[in-house]
């Protein structure tokens, strides 16, 4: 089984990653993870002045930090691992990249905001529930 895991660096991060650890048979004997940070957009302006060079390598280098740990946990844990990361809106990115890697399930922490913390600022989680097509586990 193919596993996209939603990684964004925070506790809930860990917490996805722990299950996935202690539930390794979830992805059975021939299994990969995949692990996938999404970088938010840095505003056009911001863009243009510093240029997009120097906005690649912010991004790429924000998103080694989430990434790499998580790979070197992975490896010394004897999981078959990949890490990307793209940037772009979470949740619309996160369920793209699980379509284009063909994976069976979604697996990512969720903040658990609460209805309030959703109405007002969104909820990755709840963008791929309703966006996906593919099973999605949330961990808390």
């Amino acid at each position: 089984m193919k596993i996209l895991l939603a990684a964004d660096g925070s506790r809930f991060t860990k917490k996805a990653l722990a299950f996935l650890l202690t539930h390794e048979a979830l992805a059975g004997d021939d299994g990969e993870v995949v692990v996938l940070n999404v970088q938010l957009p840095v505003p056009p302006r911001v863009k243009a002045m510093v240029g997009a060079s120097a906005v690649h390598d912010y991004h790429r280098e924000e998103a080694e930090k989430v990434l790499k740990p998580i790979d070197k946990f992975l490896k010394r844990h004897e999981i078959a691992a990949t890490t990307k990361w793209v940037v772009g809106a979470p949740g619309p990115e996160i369920v793209k990249a699980a379509h284009k890697e063909k994976a069976h399930l979604i697996v990512m922490g969720t903040h658990g905001m609460g209805l309030l913390g959703r109405a007002l600022l969104g909820s990755v989680a709840q963008n791929v529930l309703t966006q996906c097509d593919i099973p999605v586990l949330l961990v808390k």
